[in-house]
């Protein structure tokens, strides 16, 4: 199985970030307000950036706790330079 971290722009402006092993099938969910609380309340507009992790759920889940932990000018940087994210995580590529 191989799992995607992702960032979303959502209607308010702000980031979401989550990580899925269903890119496409989890952005409709978050457009259909079938999933997280937050993107039911501010629907997504846009997938900002996307990296896939391969096959390691705890790396993704990792990933996804480093990004949360940035400030919205350190993840519209790290949308703008993503590969940045994968030099310090040694990500295979991004998606």
């Amino acid at each position: 199985m191989n799992y995607f971290v992702y960032i979303l722009k959502c209607i308010n402006g702000c980031f979401y970030t989550g990580y899925t092993n269903d890119l496409a099938k989890r952005y409709a969910q978050h457009l259909a307000g079938d999933s997280a609380k937050y993107t039911r309340s501010f629907k997504p507009t846009e997938i900002a950036q996307a990296w896939h992790i391969g096959s390691s759920k705890s790396l993704a889940m990792q990933v996804e706790a480093y990004i949360k932990g940035l400030t919205r000018i350190q993840k519209a940087k790290l949308i703008q330079q993503p590969g940045d994210l994968g030099e310090l995580f040694e990500l295979a590529k991004v998606f």
